[in-house]
């Protein structure tokens, strides 16, 4: 159950056996069936998500449609960080779109361990920091790229996406409408 988040964490920090296993005690497991939502919007984010098994998406509701903005499959994590840092209510919902195990860690064991094992202060950092950088090269992408030319890069950076999210998140996450991503999908296909 622990191996994949063994090796995540890894990537980022080295953790001797006795940390390890400190960590993984602080963990919950949480299991989400297709469609139901983790989170809703005016609920405040408590936890940081790490994502076993499956896939969720985030999304805001804007006049009545929901807008999504990001997806986040296994080995990810995932936590509304506005209102996990600040404690006020998110606008953000959390939805699994697949089957999802997920291992939870409450924000008040995460500042525990910040505290207990120091290592865990600069994984925290570096989380954050990859965080950052998704949603700054999110804004790039809708604001300098074609619709065209954020599906092709999304094909070509992201294949989990185009395998395993239906069109319509898709077109949302583009900021196009489903109908103008079917008239690009069918525009690459003529053109290959």
């Amino acid at each position: 159950m622990y191996g994949q988040i063994e090796k995540v964490i890894s990537s980022f920090i080295d953790l001797d056996e006795r940390e390890f296993a400190y960590f993984t005690s602080k963990l919950q497991v949480q299991h989400l069936k297709r469609k139901e939502l983790l989170l809703v919007e005016g609920q405040v984010c408590n936890n940081s998500y790490f994502i076993n098994s499956g896939c969720l998406r985030y999304f805001y509701n804007v006049d009545g449609e929901e807008i999504t903005g990001q997806f986040f499959f296994e080995n990810g994590w995932y936590a509304d960080y506005g209102s996990y840092l600040s404690g006020k209510p998110s606008d953000q919902n959390i939805e699994a779109l697949e089957k999802t195990e997920l291992l939870v860690l409450p924000k008040a064991a995460l500042d525990k361990l910040f505290i207990e094992i120091p290592k865990f202060e600069k994984f925290g950092r570096l989380i954050a920091e990859k965080a950052f950088l998704g949603m700054r090269q999110y804004t790039e992408m809708l604001t300098k790229q074609t619709p065209e030319e954020r599906y092709l890069n999304l094909i070509k950076d992201r294949p989990k996406v185009i395998e395993r999210i239906p069109q319509h998140y898709i077109a949302s996450y583009l900021g196009i409408k489903a109908p103008s991503l079917s008239r690009i999908r069918k525009r690459i296909l003529e053109n290959k």
